[in-house]
C-alpha cells in the first residue's frame, strides 16, 4: 500500500493578491506557515485556488444524453478537472451521483438535483416534468436531494405559440422559488426570454442561468438583492445553429434566438457595470462539450469586455467564495505565464493540486509520482501517467 501523500510546498505568485508566496498544502489545508518535510513541487509560476464551473452538468454528455452510470459521471468530471476546474456546481442532472461527492480526485461538487421543468417543454429525458400544480412540491423535494441548490427551467419554446415562453405562470414560478428557499436551498433558474427572466428576478431567484433576455432595467435590482448571473456565453454561441434548425417550423422563435445572441455581449457588459455578480459557467453537457472553461473565459473577456483579472475572479476565488468554499482548502492550479497578461495561459496548467494531492499537469499528465529535494535546493520532477 502506498504511504500517505506528503505535504507540498510551492513558491509562486499567488493570485489575487499578486504576491510571491511560499504556500504549503498539508492534507486538504492550504497555509503560508512552514510545514516541515514539505516536498517542493513548484518554484515559479502564477497560481490561484482552482477554477470553478458554476454551470456544468456531469450527469449529461454532449447531445443532451443522460448518463447511466457512476463511471460516466466520473469521466466527465475528470475531463473538467484536467483543465484546472476544481469545483463544479452541477446545475441539474437526471442521474444522481452522491457517491462522487468528496471522492478522491474528483472536483468539489455542489449539486442541484434534477431540473424541474414544464411537461413536454424541455429536453427529453433530462428534466423532471411537472404540471403547474406539481412544480412547487417538486422543487421543494429536489431541495432535499442536492447540495444546497435547485434548478428551475423558467422558459423554453412553446410550440403552440412558436416562440419562447415562460414555463409556468408568474405566481407559480414565485411560489416554487419560495418553496425551495423555505427548504434552505438556493434557486438557479434557466431563462432565455425577456418575460421569464423578469418574473424570476422579481421572485428572488439566486442565480440567472444564461439570462439572454435581461433588460438593463432589471440589473440594479439583481445587484441589490444579490441575484447572480452565470451567462454561459459558450452556450449562447450555439444559438445560430439552434435557429437554423428551427427556421422552417418556428421562424419567429428562430429570429428571436438570433436577436438574443446578437445582443447578449452587451447584456453581460451592462450587468458587470451595474454591479451584478457574474460567474463562469459553460453549460457543459447538452450541446456543449466538457472542458471548455478556458473558452468561456475568452468570451467573457473578448465579447463582454471583462478584464482578465475580472474574468479570473469570476472563474476562481470569487466564485469559490460565492459557493461557500473555504479559502484555505488544498486546491491550487499553477500556470507558467501570468493569466492576467493573457487568458490563453489558463489553457495549459503546469500543475493541478486537488485536496492536497497532485492530480494533473501539462498536456495533461496525471502524476503518479513526484520526487524532489527540499525547497532550498534544486528539484527533480518525475512524471508518470496514471494507469488506465
Amino acid at each position: 500500500m502506498p504511504g500517505p501523500h506528503p505535504p507540498l510546498h510551492l513558491r509562486v505568485v499567488w493570485l489575487p493578491d499578486d504576491t510571491v508566496r511560499d504556500l504549503y498544502i498539508d492534507g486538504d489545508r492550504l497555509t503560508t506557515t512552514d510545514v516541515p518535510g514539505a516536498e517542493t513541487v513548484a518554484t515559479s509560476g502564477y497560481a490561484l485556488p482552482g477554477l470553478v464551473d458554476a454551470h456544468c452538468h456531469i450527469g449529461i454528455r454532449r447531445g443532451a444524453v443522460a448518463i447511466d452510470s457512476l463511471d460516466q459521471a466520473r469521466s466527465l468530471a475528470l475531463t473538467d478537472r484536467d483543465t484546472g476546474v476544481l469545483a463544479i456546481r452541477d446545475a441539474g442532472s437526471p442521474y444522481p451521483y452522491p457517491e462522487l461527492v468528496g471522492e478522491d480526485g474528483i472536483p468539489r461538487l455542489i449539486r442541484a438535483g434534477q431540473h424541474v421543468c414544464a411537461s413536454k417543454r424541455y429536453l427529453r429525458g433530462i428534466g423532471l416534468e411537472c404540471e403547474p400544480d406539481e412544480v412547487v412540491g417538486a422543487l421543494a423535494r429536489q431541495a432535499k436531494l442536492g447540495d444546497g441548490w435547485v434548478k428551475l427551467v423558467g422558459d423554453w419554446i412553446d410550440r403552440t405559440a412558436g416562440d419562447l415562453a415562460p414555463s409556468f405562470e408568474p405566481e407559480v414560478l414565485a411560489s416554487a422559488i419560495a418553496a425551495a428557499h423555505a427548504e434552505g436551498a438556493k434557486v438557479a433558474v434557466h431563462t432565455f426570454s425577456e418575460e421569464a427572466v423578469a418574473c424570476v428576478v422579481e421572485a428572488g431567484a439566486d442565480s440567472i442561468e444564461h439570462g439572454t433576455g435581461l433588460s438593463t432595467g432589471l440589473l440594479d435590482r439583481m445587484a441589490a438583492q444579490g441575484t447572480a448571473l452565470v451567462p454561459t456565453m459558450v452556450n449562447i454561441e450555439t444559438f445560430d445553429d439552434i435557429a437554423a434548425g428551427a427556421d422552417v417550423k418556428f421562424p419567429v422563435y428562430a429570429d428571436h434566438m438570433r436577436r438574443l445572441k446578437a445582443g447578449f455581449p452587451e447584456v453581460v457588459r451592462a450587468a458587470c457595470e451595474a454591479g451584478v455578480e457574474v460567474y463562469l459557467g459553460t453549460d457543459a453537457g447538452g450541446g456543449i462539450d466538457h472542458g471548455l472553461a478556458a473558452e468561456e473565459m475568452r468570451l467573457l473577456h473578448q465579447k463582454a469586455g471583462m478584464s482578465p483579472e475580472q474574468v479570473l475572479a469570476a472563474a476562481s476565488w470569487r466564485a469559490r467564495d460565492w459557493l461557500g468554499l473555504p479559502d484555505d482548502l488544498g486546491d491550487v492550479v499553477v500556470y507558467e505565464h501570468d493569466p492576467r497578461e493573457s487568458l490563453e495561459a489558463v489553457r495549459e496548467p503546469n500543475l493541478i493540486v486537488l485536496r492536497g494531492k497532485i492530480v494533473a499537469g501539462r498536456n495533461p499528465l496525471r502524476c503518479a509520482r513526484w520526487s524532489g529535494r527540499s525547497r532550498r535546493g534544486c528539484i527533480s520532477l518525475t512524471l508518470a501517467p496514471s494507469t488506465p
